[in-house]
């Protein structure tokens, strides 16, 4: 016993070593496609929770168990995952050089070998950082607005502002076909959901001014979506607290159709819950798209995009209260409500696309679309409000109430807008590429119809008294009792149809220089005519772009054209609803000088672009905008400029993931043909204000024009900062980080002449953050029992929204006290808030 009892202690004893001893070693160097050293990438046992990262050479080394089959996996960001399968014997060292395939020509985000598009005015974005990012609304638009030259007013719509132009003036293109937006939306809490499908994209080009005369005729920026030809079954499901979507492609008959389908659900109760406004929301925006494509061989192929949303926005709002003022005077609005507002806004675009390639270097298109808009805005909400002062002293027993009353009053708003329209194009495109030459061609004709009925008013009574109301001193003798008005009433029906012709050329070569420098020139004409005011134009455009040979890592850019964008029918009508038969086409003439500057830092690349410019604006049709509303003064003309800088800096700050830093400075003014005013003085030449004071006599007044001031879209500095990070020993866990800072926009009473509408809203403030773990990945091994083995990403997603809970203010409610002191009382945009996402692709 004693005997067996110490051979079963020695066994015990050596067991562990026994063990240990069945193992063996894997060493080696990763490099990428250049041959370069690959740091920080993850070396991990497929199934297993044992692992290393490579060293700052390239260098890991990891141990394995030996005499049974197992696979190495091989990961970092950005490029594609390598496995590797194994069978080791007991002690060996095995060594291994593993090369890593970028699997994007892109420095993350924007391409890098893409040298055509180094020598124009765009760029190219990941698609997917617009799925990975923090976003109220839709993923693209959200991240063009951190792109230089770019603004935003607001986390709730997908519209922007670029270099001084407004929301009318951007144009939004998927698969060559140009997409509208809503004409009735006046929030951004009713506009629901952008046409735009993140999921769906292969492909996204932006430029921000300087574009080429196949980009049709918008005066600002033009966004050229493309959607993804898939090779094979696959789809995306992603729900959170703001809604759902679900996305579905693949292939048949051998690959030669594919096919694209993608329905997406939103409700921003939970977001709108956290306004100010305490009210019953019920938004339902649901929209669904597809994109079906047949090749009938290597040169005819057949596809169909459509798209249908129907968006719903009901509200029952019931109190609001806002604190405004400064820190030595506090004041507070509070309102009770009546009434609701419900609004429908039902969206049907298609397209047919015809496609010849008679030769590899030569495409023809022949592209049908239509686009149908039925929308509806109607509402009767009244307001019964108190204006009061807060005490603001922390000793006071009263402190936080409101202890002096300065106005009561009441509006009622009321609404019945109908608005429908019909817009038919036909169009053809063709483009020829040889070694030094781009040819491209396009002809179109267009077809807009549009009905619209318009019937709104608002009726103010402050303090008792109907405004308008004319000067008068209550408790005399003999007041005056004017008839009724209100203070704002616009009743108009139009119907009108207007034919659209447009056509442009534009070729692009490439010189070799004698020292091997390269130079290309592209120039372009585009042709454009409506009958609406019978109008033709043309619009001559020309970039350019240098290339030392010694210095490949720079290219100089200068781009100038000229764009005439011709009313489209928000432009026509003025506020009263009337159109203006004798319109003009708005024009911008763009003068752009930039450089593209690519290098290394913390051995990593990075691109610093730089863009200076100047764009004439003449017979503009000046207008105002409130929270995302656009109404323009189409009986006025203007002159006007936009000129500023735009910096960027954009690389691997973290290695393997995209980020970038954006600056602009810009200056956008205007002067209205034909606007002026007069100062009165009385006989000691002191001011005088008609109807202020009776008894004051006028005996002398001065004619001012009030020259240049500043547009709705004067943001002077703009700052963006889109942020990638990672923990380096485990990808999976990310974080992204989205920064926006703009200085305040010009502002003004709504029933003030233009020319005064020149006060500043504060700036304009927000950080959004989000964290994900991808717990299902590349590296992931599961079972045939698994029912989460059909999945190849599976993420969880965590996002704060106004991380510092900045109150930013998108519009103001006008109102006045007892004295007739006139207040502007903000509306803020959303506060902090959170969202939990679980998206998964298959």
């Amino acid at each position: 016993m004693p005997v067996k009892a110490n051979i079963l202690l020695i066994f015990v004893l050596l067991f562990p070593f026994a063990v240990q001893a069945q193992t063996a070693w894997v060493e080696g160097n990763i490099t990428d496609s250049l041959n370069k050293p690959v740091d920080l990438a993850n070396i991990a046992i497929l199934g297993e929770r044992k692992g290393t990262t490579s060293g700052k050479n390239g260098w890991f080394r990891l141990e394995v168990p030996a005499n049974r089959e197992i696979t190495l996996a091989i990961s970092f960001i950005g490029y594609a995952d390598k496995h590797i399968s194994l069978k080791l014997q007991e002690g060996e060292i095995k060594h291994l050089d593993i090369r890593l395939k970028s699997i994007s020509t892109t420095l993350p985000g924007f391409e890098v070998r893409d040298e055509r598009l180094r020598t124009e005015n765009m760029v190219r974005l990941d698609p997917r950082n617009a799925t990975l990012a923090p976003s109220l609304t839709e993923g693209v638009s959200d991240l063009i607005k951190t792109l230089p030259g770019v603004s935003s007013t607001s986390e709730l719509s997908s519209q922007y502002s670029v270099r001084g132009g407004n929301f009318d003036e951007n144009s939004v293109y998927v698969n060559d076909i140009e997409i509208y937006r809503p004409f009735l939306v006046s929030t951004g809490q009713q506009e629901g959901l952008s046409i735009v499908n993140s999921t769906l994209v292969s492909s996204i080009l932006f430029s921000a001014g300087g574009f080429g005369a196949e980009y049709g005729d918008k005066m600002s920026s033009v966004l050229d979506i493309r959607y993804k030809t898939p090779q094979e079954f696959g789809g995306y499901f992603a729900m959170s607290l703001l809604g759902a979507q679900l996305s579905l492609w693949g292939t048949a008959a051998d690959k030669k159709f594919t096919y694209l389908i993608g329905g997406r659900y939103k409700t921003n109760s939970y977001v709108l819950n956290s306004l100010e406004t305490k009210a019953e929301y019920k938004p339902d925006f649901f929209d669904v798209q597809a994109l079906v494509k047949y090749r009938f061989n290597p040169k005819w192929s057949l596809s169909l995009l459509g798209y249908y949303s129907n968006n719903r926005y009901l509200v029952v709002p019931s109190s609001r209260e806002t604190d405004f003022g400064t820190i030595q005077e506090v004041l507070r609005f509070k309102v009770y409500f009546d009434g609701q507002e419900a609004d429908k806004y039902e969206i049907l675009q298609g397209g047919l696309t015809l496609g010849f390639r008679p030769k590899k270097n030569l495409d023809l298109k022949l592209i049908a679309s239509a686009f149908n808009t039925n929308e509806r805005e109607t509402y009767d909400v009244q307001g019964q409000y108190w204006l009061g002062q807060v005490e603001n002293n922390p000793g006071s027993d009263e402190f936080g109430n409101v202890v002096q009353s300065l106005g009561v009053g009441t509006y009622l708003e009321h609404a019945r807008n109908y608005f429908k329209s019909t817009v038919i194009n036909l169009d053809h495109k063709g483009s020829r590429v040889t070694d030094k030459q781009h040819m491209k061609w396009g002809f179109r004709y267009q077809f807009q119809w549009v009905d619209d009925k318009l019937d709104e008013w608002e009726m103010i009574d402050s303090a008792g008294y109907s405004v308008p109301n004319p000067w008068n001193v209550p408790g005399t003798d003999n007041p005056k009792n004017p008839p009724f008005e209100l203070y704002y009433h616009a009743y108009s029906k139009n119907k009108l149809s207007i034919n659209r012709l447009s056509a442009y050329f534009s070729d692009q070569w490439k010189f070799v220089l004698k020292n091997n420098d390269m130079f290309t020139l592209t120039a372009g004409l585009r042709a454009n005519y409506w009958d609406f005011n019978p109008e033709f134009l043309l619009s001559p455009r020309l970039s350019m772009s240098y290339k030392p040979y010694k210095k490949q890592n720079i290219v100089f850019r200068f781009a100038t054209g000229i764009y005439y964008q011709t009313p489209f029918y928000r432009e026509m009508r003025n506020f009263d609803g009337s159109l203006n038969p004798d319109i003009k086409s708005q024009k911008s003439i763009h003068f752009i000088l930039g450089s593209d500057y690519r290098f290394q830092a913390w051995n990593r690349p990075f691109i610093f672009t730089t863009e200076v410019y100047y764009k004439y604006l003449d017979d503009l049709i000046p207008y105002v905008v409130d929270n995302v509303r656009i109404r323009y003064y189409a009986d006025q003309l203007a002159r006007g400029y936009a000129a500023g800088i735009d910096l960027k800096i954009y690389g691997e700050f973290v290695k393997g993931v995209d980020s970038w830093l954006t600056i602009s400075f810009m200056k956008t003014q205007e002067d209205i043909y034909g606007d002026y005013y007069y100062d009165y003085f009385d006989a000691d030449g002191n001011p005088v204000f008609p109807g202020s004071v009776p008894g004051d006599v006028i005996t002398d007044s001065v004619r001012v024009e009030p020259g240049f001031i500043p547009r709705p879209t004067d943001r002077r500095v703009n700052f963006s900062i889109f942020f990638q990070d990672y923990i380096p020993k485990n990808p999976y866990l990310k974080v992204y980080l989205r920064l926006l800072y703009g200085t305040g926009l010009p502002f003004g009473s709504p029933d003030s002449p233009r020319y005064k509408q020149t006060l500043r809203m504060p700036d304009y403030r927000r950080v959004d953050i989000g964290f994900s773990w991808q717990f299902i990945n590349e590296s992931s091994d599961m079972g045939q029992k698994n029912p989460f083995r059909v999945f190849n990403d599976m993420t969880l997603t965590f996002e704060v929204f106004n991380l510092f809970q900045t109150f930013n203010t998108i519009s103001y409610i006008w109102i006045k006290d007892f004295s007739n002191r006139q207040y502007a009382i903000p509306n803020y945009l959303t506060p902090r808030l959170i969202n939990l996402k679980l998206s998964a692709a298959f």
